[in-house]
């Protein structure tokens, strides 16, 4: 953990007082002190910082005590939370998997209770990511509601001083002392909104994501108040500029078009602000980068003028599309990051479908600015999950108040899931397998084999004991030619159930393909016993007797 959280100049006399303690990233200026942007060779070139950063001074003398600074991804430029030079924070709850970036060290150093709570930037999800992945707190406000003042600067279109803690009330306190103006009187939200859509884009069976939401939700303010949205063809309704970009031809299901530009313009703006800001230092100074960091900050990108009038269109557009859904008493329900943390090191870390999924999520608080908080829902497989709720631009206290009141709710209803099951939620298990179920089905009907097969292999891991999930995958093994893998699966379908037709007709299809006629000609004619109707499985027996009588 020594590489996580890494000491430093104690502020406020290193006194320990009602805020606690806390952290920051290398991004924020502490007086006396190289900030150090995850990179040796940034340390070595830089002097020390000759004023501490306002949002530091103001923690501090709202009685917090700063006892470090913690690791970031290499130039805060990644998500995956790793840093080869002064080593990856190991995440606490899940320590194979990444911790999640770009403030990894700060999100660490909350998870293991080391400190209260911990400063971030947020710039494409530096926090909200290592949040969900830690299973903390993050709260990331409005952009320009807290001083960018101090800290170093990724994109200046994105960049949010955020911050983590693990109860709720550190991180509505902090937000008393950053937000500037007095919080109002607490109010209800009266719109809960459900991006189904967005749920979609999750891993993570949406039943085991929203279920505990909208109980939580009913309880605390009625059925009245929940709401259900296509995220993406709102925007694509509301952000008109989105079209004169024309990101959707390459961006995979036309479904997620919209969410998919937005990730594409958030991506494409940060690398030329970026290059704007440090390219001039990594090519005099040559400094030695991951090559996964390398690779996208070496070239310096170029943007007509043109594209950046379009993306400041979009992002006016997003912002006001965003606050006339929310109004001033809305929350938006998303999934925080699409899947459970990956493994350290894992090849799809530097996936191109991988980063726009992640920032299809990420982007739309990023382009927006409005104001996010990732709330942790416990563990799904020993991972973390979580949910967010996003409020409109300037709704922060809003939505720190709503995230109180409901927080306990949550946990309670929560722990209620967790124990009406001795063996492990396996009633939501078979719920959840279902769900993956009808979405192989959709995904078979619309002849996506390859994604059908990954459905009802999410199926087959929550429940392996029901034998529709195995038949179905064999289903799409057989339009794939993949024989042998549909005979295994009838096989197993078999076993699991001896009058399953489907099985047997598919098994003597997989086998027939393979050479095996005579056994196909038995599966064929005992599908035939099961259900004496089937032409065809007549038909199969049939023309496989004349030629291999």
């Amino acid at each position: 953990m020594s590489s996580a959280f890494l000491r430093g100049k104690k502020e406020g006399g290193g006194r320990r007082s009602k805020m606690g303690k806390k952290s920051l990233g290398r991004l924020f200026d502490i007086n006396g002190f190289v900030t150090g942007f995850g990179n040796p060779d940034w340390e070595k070139t830089h002097e020390a910082a000759s004023q501490t950063s306002p949002v530091v001074s103001a923690l501090v003398d709202g009685g917090a005590t700063c006892v470090g600074k913690t690791v970031v991804d290499e130039m805060s430029f990644g998500i995956s939370g790793e840093n080869r030079h002064y080593g990856t924070p190991t995440n606490v709850v899940a320590p194979a998997r990444i911790p999640g970036g770009s403030c990894s060290g700060a999100a660490v150093a909350v998870a293991a209770k080391l400190v209260d709570f911990s400063l971030g930037v947020d710039t494409v999800g530096g926090v909200r990511q290592p949040a969900g992945h830690c299973g903390i707190l993050g709260f990331r406000p409005s952009y320009g509601a807290v001083s960018h003042l101090g800290i170093i600067p990724i994109s200046a279109s994105f960049d949010t001083v955020g911050w983590f803690a693990t109860d709720p009330s550190i991180l509505h306190r902090v937000g008393q002392v950053l937000l500037q103006g007095q919080f109002a009187v607490q109010r209800n939200p009266r719109n809960v909104i459900i991006a189904d859509d967005c749920f979609q884009l999750s891993k993570i069976p949406i039943q085991r994501l929203t279920q505990v939401v909208i109980r939580s939700t009913e309880n605390l303010f009625g059925k009245q108040v929940l709401k259900h949205e296509n995220l993406s063809d709102y925007i694509a309704s509301r952000v008109p500029s989105l079209k004169a970009l024309d990101f959707n031809k390459s961006n995979g299901d036309a479904k997620f078009s919209s969410l998919r530009s937005l990730a594409s313009i958030m991506q494409l703006l940060r690398r030329h602000e970026f290059s704007h800001n440090h390219f001039e230092w990594i090519n005099t100074v040559k400094p030695t980068l991951d090559p996964l960091v390398s690779a996208q900050v070496q070239e310096k990108p170029e943007l007509a003028d043109k594209d950046i009038e379009n993306i400041i269109a979009v992002k006016n557009e997003l912002r006001s599309a965003l606050n006339a859904l929310l109004k001033d008493d809305g929350v938006l329900v998303i999934p925080t990051v699409s899947s459970p943390p990956p493994k350290l090191g894992a090849k799809e870390l530097s996936s191109e479908d991988y980063l726009m999924t992640e920032f299809s999520l990420t982007a739309l608080a990023s382009i927006s600015g409005c104001c996010q908080v990732v709330i942790p829902l416990g563990l799904y497989e020993n991972y973390p999950v979580s949910v967010s709720l996003m409020a409109k631009h300037g709704g922060d206290r809003f939505l720190l108040d709503t995230l109180k009141t409901m927080h306990a709710s949550l946990q309670n209803k929560l722990a209620d899931e967790a124990g009406k099951s001795k063996t492990s939620n396996d009633v939501s298990k078979e719920a959840a397998a279902e769900i993956a179920k009808e979405k192989g089905n959709a995904a078979f009907k619309a002849k996506n084999w390859q994604k059908a097969i990954g459905f009802y292999t999410d199926a087959i891991k929550l429940n392996s004991t029901t034998a529709t999930y195995f038949s179905n995958r064999a289903a799409a093994y057989l339009e794939m030619g993949s024989f042998i893998q549909a005979e295994a699966d009838c096989t197993k379908a078999i076993d699991l159930d001896k009058k399953n037709v489907k099985a047997y007709f598919r098994r003597g299809t997989a086998r027939e393909m393979l050479g095996f006629y005579k056994d196909a000609i038995e599966d064929f004619k005992y599908a035939l016993v099961l259900e004496p109707t089937n032409k065809r499985a007549a038909a199969c027996a049939d023309r496989l007797t004349k030629l291999f009588p």
